[in-house]
């Protein structure tokens, strides 16, 4: 069992204790920011004159190997050693001899580790944010194509107001928009180097602190030694992003799943995206929407797991924050799955645009127009409220819209209704008077759309 710390013992580890705290199964995952971590470390202790430039030539040519070999699969991560750190350096001696042991001068496990997972979170979080993007180019396009495709608007999942599909799917640009200027302020606030704080209280080795996290592409190192080892705020902070990234996309799949439905058919999922029913051959279930939906709790859990973690440990570092990896690893991979097959089915989703107009139409989404109508033509809000419910009522008994009724009609229920009326209570009507910037009106939404077309060209 390779350890760095064997010295100060006599008697060897027992071997179910090794194993309960070994991390090496799953701290391989940033086995390349180790490397990193070490090379960068390397280059400054040489700067410094703590090594020769013949230790940090040694050193370097030993990690490049090591990383090639492990890259082109001729070197395996095993058990055999307690964690990636161990790997490393214990593979560097065994190639480079006595150099290789100074690697880790100046230096402790607790901020090495600190490191490697900062530099791993660092580059997950530019990963999710960049498959975030590719979704809001699906969401624009999607909005650009569909300024007059009328639909209902929902509160209380029953119809409301007439919108469009572009209105509809803004609102989820809004959200994952929101999601990635999270990201950037978790990237900008985690991006500050712990390399050189030591195991809580920093090393009397000269370092310069600042040219490691120079080399690094951090914007400086972070300020106290003690909080550099203990502080997993960022690992928190993106799980909670990626909890709402989830959370949008769950609501997101609950839509499509609804939509998928049989009574409302708005859309047709992808049969890439969807499967059949072993025996209902009729079937074709809205799966990767459902499993979206499905893993959010994974999600979820994982943050609740390191907020509970983290909330009773005293400074400095602790064991316990070897928790922080396992469940982080694996909410990173799921989130990002997540949104590249969400994207895709997004992507390829067929709207049936006829179906959501008369869904529009039959749901009496124009009501409040209908009532504006009578407004404007002197009737009081709260009576003209009372005529068009006896309306709709009327409307229900004949399986109409109300602007599939006659005058006659609409002439029984109030003498105020004119010929006007018709066009008044028009989907385009309804829709396109609405103005207001956020609104769904066609001019509104195509100054949103430039509005995040510029966004997206920026960022």
């Amino acid at each position: 069992m390779a350890q760095l710390w064997g010295g100060r013992f006599t008697k060897e580890t027992d071997k179910l204790v090794y194993n309960f705290n070994a991390s090496i199964s799953f701290d391989q995952k940033f086995f390349v920011q180790d490397v990193q971590g070490s090379m960068a470390h390397v280059k400054m202790l040489t700067k410094q004159g703590i090594l020769t430039n013949d230790e940090m030539t040694q050193i370097l040519s030993g990690l490049e190997s090591i990383l090639k070999d492990v890259q082109e699969g001729t070197l395996e991560i095993t058990d055999e050693y307690e964690d990636i750190h161990s790997f490393v350096e214990a593979n560097l001696i065994e190639r480079i001899g006595d150099a290789g042991k100074k690697l880790h001068t100046g230096r402790s496990r607790n901020d090495q580790v600190a490191l490697d997972m900062k530099l791993y979170t660092r580059e997950e979080v530019t990963q999710i944010n960049e498959l975030l993007k590719e979704l809001l180019e699906v969401l624009i396009h999607i909005m650009e194509e569909n300024l007059e495709t009328y639909m209902p608007g929902f509160t209380h999942l029953q119809k409301a107001q007439p919108i469009t599909l572009a209105h509809h799917m803004g609102a989820y640009f809004e959200m994952f928009k929101r999601d990635r200027q999270r990201l950037d302020d978790i990237y900008e606030r985690m991006n500050y180097c712990p390399l050189g704080s030591g195991a809580l209280a920093g090393t009397t080795y000269p370092l310069d602190r600042a040219y490691t996290a120079e080399l690094l592409d951090f914007n400086g190192p972070t300020l106290n030694s003690m909080d550099s080892v203990a502080d997993r705020d960022y690992v928190i902070e993106l799980l909670s992003a990626m909890s709402t990234i989830m959370m949008h996309l769950s609501r997101f799949c609950e839509e499509i799943i609804i939509w998928n439905s049989n009574e409302y058919r708005f859309v047709e999922i992808d049969d890439a995206y969807s499967t059949g029913s072993s025996i209902m051959p009729q079937k074709k279930n809205p799966d990767i929407a459902e499993l979206v939906r499905g893993k959010t709790g994974r999600v979820y859990g994982a943050l609740i797991s390191i907020l509970t973690t983290m909330k009773g440990i005293p400074l400095a570092y602790n064991k316990d924050m070897q928790e922080d990896k396992e469940l982080t690893f694996d909410a990173i991979d799921t989130v990002k799955g997540c949104i590249a097959l969400f994207t895709g089915m997004l992507r390829t989703l067929k709207f049936n645009d006829d179906v959501m107009k008369t869904s529009a139409m039959r749901g009496f989404t124009n009501a409040t127009d209908a009532a504006d109508y009578l407004v404007n033509h002197g009737v009081p809000f709260r009576d003209a409220h009372g005529i068009i419910g006896r309306l709709v009522l009327y409307c229900i008994e004949k399986n109409k819209a109300i602007d599939e009724l006659s005058l006659e009609e609409l002439q029984e229920i109030s003498p105020v209704f004119e010929q006007d009326i018709f066009e008044a209570v028009s989907l385009e009507t309804c829709v396109n008077k609405r103005m207001t910037i956020g609104a769904p009106g066609p001019d509104a939404m195509k100054e949103v759309i430039r509005i995040n077309k510029e966004y997206l060209s920026l960022s």
